[in-house]
């Protein structure tokens, strides 16, 4: 655990300043309950030319929130890095639940996966805003690097589990489609 603090307290001497004080917790804020990714998926739900991906994407939220925040958090039961370094000047609200793994970063990469995976061509704006996410978590020093790894990880399985159910099944449609 050593190594995890000495990475958050690089971030905190070297990167801190008033302008990314301001910008990381509304970088953060945009994960906050998933909503950004919420209203993706609903807007993408709406059109028929991204229903499915929206379906796909809808998919990996729900098994991410299940995996992450029914499972892993409550087993794992990691206290939070504020926790350990109490001196540490906050930027939000302490997070109420575990440390491992970042929920904010699972739901992220959920949506990255299955977006790449559905081959929307916009992924990798999601991709960006993933990665700004993550680090806004070390940042705001309420996530570990590991915690951060472990969101990643658990995104990943979460958006290809998602997208292999149902992106197998629009394959199968589509080549119903042709063969009438």
């Amino acid at each position: 655990m050593a190594w995890e603090f000495a990475v958050l307290d690089f971030i905190q001497e070297n990167m801190r300043n008033g302008i990314l004080d301001t910008i990381m917790p509304m970088i953060t804020s945009l994960g906050n309950g998933g909503i950004v990714w919420i209203l993706l998926a609903v807007c993408l739900l709406i059109s028929r030319t991204y229903r499915r991906t929206g379906v796909v994407l809808l998919a990996a939220i729900l098994i991410e929130t299940v995996l992450c925040n029914g499972i892993l958090k409550p087993l794992i039961a990691r206290p939070r890095p504020f926790d350990a370094n109490p001196g540490i000047e906050r930027l939000i609200a302490p997070p109420g639940d575990a440390s491992f793994p970042s929920g904010h970063t699972a739901l992220a990469f959920a949506a990255v996966f299955a977006l790449a995976l559905s081959r929307e061509r916009y992924w990798y704006l999601a991709a960006v805003l993933a990665v700004l996410i993550a680090f806004s978590r070390m940042y705001l020093y309420v996530h570990y690097p590991t915690d951060i790894l472990g969101g990643i990880a658990v995104g990943a399985v979460s958006g290809m589990a998602a997208y292999a159910v149902l992106g197998k099944r629009r394959k199968q449609s589509d080549v119903i489609r042709t063969e009438k």
